[in-house]
């Protein structure tokens, strides 16, 4: 990764980058993933190529909710960097286990399991409006 690279929290300035990658956040939760540095984001050459966000499950274990890089800087290494600093913060910040989830018939489980995630469960939704393939979660642990 070029020295230019920077992660981040998100800021309240990344609104608008923020949300051309990611429509699943509602946008009254943005300005609480600020204040809580609950999300992260990637610039090479001080452009925004990349954004992490995350919660804490059951209130006590991080969550990756979203992971995203830019597709034209795909394949370059900035998700695995991404995904490196998060699980560091996370680390100094106490924690102990990570989670992350994709859904079955998308590719990013291949890339969660070569850094490290193991699959620990899946959730199936069959409500009306909320049907999707199957979710699956992974876990790891960090020291």
């Amino acid at each position: 990764m070029n020295i230019l690279t920077n992660i981040r929290y998100v800021q309240t300035e990344d609104e608008a980058f923020w949300f051309r990658f990611d429509r699943h956040l509602p946008k009254q939760e943005f300005e609480h993933k600020v204040q809580m540095k609950q999300g992260y984001v990637l610039l090479e050459e001080n452009r925004p190529i990349g954004l992490l966000r995350y919660n804490l499950f059951w209130d006590q274990i991080p969550f990756c909710t979203l992971l995203y890089i830019d597709p034209k800087e795909q394949k370059k290494g900035y998700g695995k960097k991404l995904m490196e600093h998060w699980q560091e913060d996370m680390k100094k910040q106490g924690y102990g286990l990570l989670l992350i989830s994709t859904q079955v018939d998308e590719q990013a489980q291949h890339f969660y399991r070569k850094i490290g995630y193991q699959d620990c469960g899946s959730l199936i939704l069959y409500a009306p409006g909320f049907q999707q393939p199957m979710e699956m979660f992974m876990s790891k642990v960090i020291e």
